[in-house]
């Protein structure tokens, strides 16, 4: 048990910061690893300079390209992310031990 676990006091706001910080590193560091992954594989078939915008946009450098989708792929795995915490808080942990001691037919 992390020292985290045994001081409780909500108020304290010690416990409150650290709580934020560990919160946003479970949610931001494993989107940021996929946001990389994703950045490698689409751009190993994609060649940015192909592409081509609607509109009168100029063209673009390639690094533009490479940061702007970078940054588009962790606001979509930040989000990602931010779902499956907020639904594996909302499962109530009995109910799912309840499903699993039930003999299946």
């Amino acid at each position: 048990m992390s020292s985290l676990d045994q001081r409780t006091d909500p108020q304290d706001p010690t416990v409150r910061l650290e709580r934020v910080i560990r919160f946003w590193g479970v949610i931001l560091w494993p989107s940021f690893l996929a946001a990389c992954l994703l950045e490698f594989m689409v751009f190993a078939i994609v060649d940015p300079a192909e592409l081509h915008w609607p509109g009168h946009i100029g063209p673009a450098s390639d690094r533009a390209i490479y940061t702007v989708a970078f940054f588009v792929f962790w606001l979509v795995n930040i989000a990602c992310c931010r779902l499956v915490l907020w639904l594996s808080t909302s499962v109530q942990p009995q109910g799912l031990m309840a499903l699993s001691d039930k003999p299946e037919d």
